[in-house]
């Protein structure tokens, strides 16, 4: 099983790791090698998160994740969203701005640190939204229940989340936007961008989201009605299996999952810049890492792994949430990528050991 699901994400290490042996030497092997690695532990959540909406797809729509969502993410996200913020912030054709990648690696990288504010804005409001409104709903099931009963408690206040973000993002445009990087152009510009960025990210969760939300819910609403029809009929055997999402439901949600990917993308792009500045073995070693994130998310949802273990999406939302504020703190503030995905793996690994004595204590108990 461990080896049929990874077994494309080994195949594209060898090829990746091949390829850049050939492209610039050994050396480049232990970039790749360090980029795979630090895109692995950066989205070690978001495999989580993934298969806690994968498996409520039906085959068909977990197979395009499985395609043309890699294609998107690989090649979509870890080679083509640098150079397209790049043409973008400098504006630049994007046939220059792959000359640039290519020719003047520095002056790359410095463009995409200066559009690093508004990544971080957008990114981080988006992530901010997917941990706001998971606390604060009222959940059968809770890990850290004097926080958790609380917070679901003031879920029931209408548009909650909403004004949190947006209070969040007010402050840190003007905590951390008029201190931004500065690559050419004014503190207010930097303020100015951050807050426009952020609104992006809220409108992109609350359109997408609530798209996705509105479809499942007609879906489950129909699945409801046949069910009661073949009660009323005096059938069995409709109910107790769980709605798989098809047609504009599980579009809406597929779109939905690929933002979600993109916004937890962009710390572990920004953070490759830290390794290197090639562009090259930057989308080879972050294109590896993304292989092994979608095949754990197929794991986690063929294993059931997130039914045995019921506090690991708890865990994976907590740091979503550590994620989204550690962003807009980089908006100011430069944080090593090593603490960014330390934070993800021991809020997940509390999630997923506190899962494991559950489990244990109710084995005794029965």
């Amino acid at each position: 099983m461990l080896l049929k699901t990874f077994r494309w994400a080994f195949a594209v290490t060898a090829v990746g790791l091949t390829a850049g042996v050939l492209y610039d030497g050994w050396t480049a092997l232990g970039i790749v090698a360090i980029l795979s690695v630090l895109e692995i532990s950066l989205s070690f959540d978001n495999a989580v998160i993934n298969a806690g909406i994968l498996k409520k797809m039906n085959a068909f729509w977990q197979k395009i994740f499985l395609t043309v969502g890699i294609v998107i993410a690989v090649f979509g996200m870890r080679l083509v969203f640098p150079v397209v913020i790049v043409a973008i912030s400098a504006r630049l054709s994007p046939w220059n701005a792959v000359d640039l990648a290519l020719t003047d690696k520095d002056r790359y990288q410095e463009l995409v640190t200066d559009a690093h504010p508004s990544i971080a804005a957008f990114g981080g409001m988006f992530l901010l939204m997917i941990f706001l409104d998971f606390v604060f709903e009222d959940r059968e099931i809770k890990w850290l229940g004097w926080l958790e009963r609380p917070l679901a408690r003031l879920g029931s206040v209408d548009m909650l989340s909403v004004c949190i973000a947006l209070i969040v993002l007010l402050a840190s445009s003007l905590t951390f936007g008029t201190h931004a990087h500065q690559h050419g152009g004014t503190h207010a510009d930097k303020a100015e961008t951050v807050l426009l960025a952020g609104i992006a990210g809220l409108i992109t969760y609350m359109v997408v989201g609530g798209l996705s939300g509105f479809f499942e819910q007609k879906l489950e609403d129909e699945e409801e009605r046949e069910n009661e029809a073949e009660e009323a009929a005096g059938q069995t055997g409709g109910g107790g299996a769980p709605v798989k999402l098809a047609g504009k439901a599980a579009f809406f949600m597929f779109l939905y999952l690929e933002v979600l990917d993109a916004s937890f993308s962009f710390d572990g792009v920004i953070g490759a810049f830290a390794i290197t500045n090639d562009i090259v073995l930057m989308a080879l070693g972050l294109g590896i890492g993304a292989m092994y994130v979608r095949s754990l998310t197929v794991y986690l949802v063929r294993q059931g792994t997130l039914d045995d273990y019921v506090y690991l999406e708890h865990g994976a939302h907590y740091a979503i949430g550590a994620l989204s504020l550690i962003l807009l703190v980089t908006i100011r503030y430069q944080i090593n990528e090593i603490v960014t995905g330390l934070v993800g793996v021991v809020l997940i690994g509390a999630s997923f050991w506190s899962s494991v004595r559950r489990n244990r204590a109710l084995r005794t108990a029965a």
